[in-house]
């Protein structure tokens, strides 16, 4: 992964859901900072994908799909959590990445009185967990990721990537069929 991390979310979305396992996401907050390696994510593309947010245009609630690449994408999901996604798209096509699950690696006592849990494989094991567990908020929507208190950190050099394993989409019923899901195999920080 020599890319930089802007180039890394410029490449097509299919490419850039893969390339984001092992990246870090760390959010620092009022509460402290905390840190989760992205373990599994999901792709959804701007055409011929009835899944994706961007299927039916713009909207007030999608607008920050539209903003290009390292943007976060923040929504409401059946009106109880919210999820994170990193923007992949050129700057007017509705594309992102949406982040399915983490493996935590700081500030996991945080995580766990924010969860509710003592139990870390839970804490970040969803994209609703994850959320909650970084302390994400619907403020982050449209930031850009690249620096600031939500950003993305490429893998550190020492880490090695293990065999990527591609899937169905899972937890919505248009176009799930799509093997746009990745996750790293045997992991288990995975969503369940």
């Amino acid at each position: 992964m020599g890319r930089t991390l802007r180039a890394l979310l410029s490449a097509a979305t299919v490419e850039v859901a893969q390339s984001l396992l092992g990246c870090r996401l760390i959010h620092e907050s009022s509460d402290g900072r905390t840190v989760g390696r992205v373990v599994e994510t999901e792709a959804y593309l701007s055409s011929g994908d009835a899944a994706s947010h961007s299927a039916a245009g713009r909207t007030r609630r999608n607008a920050s799909m539209f903003l290009g690449p390292g943007h976060a994408y923040v929504y409401l999901i059946y009106g109880v959590h919210h999820c994170f996604n990193v923007v992949t798209g050129p700057v007017g096509i509705g594309e992102a990445v949406l982040i399915r699950a983490i493996e935590p690696l700081e500030g996991i006592d945080l995580m766990e009185a924010r969860r509710g849990t003592d139990r870390t494989v839970q804490l970040g094991s969803g994209p609703g967990k994850l959320v909650q567990a970084l302390g994400i908020t619907p403020d982050c929507d449209g930031r850009r990721l690249f620096r600031g208190a939500l950003r993305l950190l490429k893998p550190e050099p020492s880490w090695t990537r293990p065999g990527i394993v591609s899937g169905p989409r899972v937890g919505i019923r248009k176009a799930a069929e799509l093997p746009y899901r990745y996750y790293h195999a045997n992991c288990r920080w995975r969503s369940k």
